[in-house]
């Protein structure tokens, strides 16, 4: 297993509350040894103007699953922070489907991580893949914002 905190779907799903996360409708659906999964609506939200799922939708997905998989991936007083994020958009996705991305790591290490971030629509047809680089830093504490 790689997960270095405690997780669950209830406190994953709480931690995206009053968020874009939350506006977006995206909830986590499940956690393995090994990955994290989240499914968005393809709902007006989330759809550019010709009723198909915006680019930049899939990829929040993509980064929020990574994200939040990532941060419980590194021990309790470390954080990951985004780094970069790539996606390749590989099938459209009409109004009204449902998209499933599931995170797998590529490199757990110290101070990066890679991740591995594949969408599908209900069919299960892959839709995108994207590929996130997290930065791994140490909590700011009192102490250190001072120096």
């Amino acid at each position: 297993m790689i997960w270095k905190k405690k997780v669950n779907l209830d406190d994953v799903n709480a931690l995206t509350r009053n968020s874009m996360v939350e506006f977006l409708e995206i909830r986590f659906t499940a956690i393995g040894d090994d990955y994290m999964e989240a499914v968005m609506p393809v709902n007006r939200k989330t759809c550019q103007p010709f009723g198909l799922l915006h680019g930049g939708a899939g990829a929040v997905l993509a980064e929020t699953v990574g994200s939040i998989a990532g941060n419980y991936a590194c021990a309790a007083e470390y954080s990951c922070l985004g780094l970069d994020i790539n996606i390749n958009h590989i099938r459209a996705v009409k109004l009204g489907d449902t998209v499933r991305a599931v995170a797998k790591p590529v490199h757990i290490g110290n101070t990066v991580q890679v991740w591995q971030i594949d969408s599908f629509d209900s069919a299960n047809h892959q839709i995108n893949a994207a590929r996130l680089t997290l930065a791994v830093r140490r909590h700011m504490t009192p102490e250190s914002k001072r120096r």
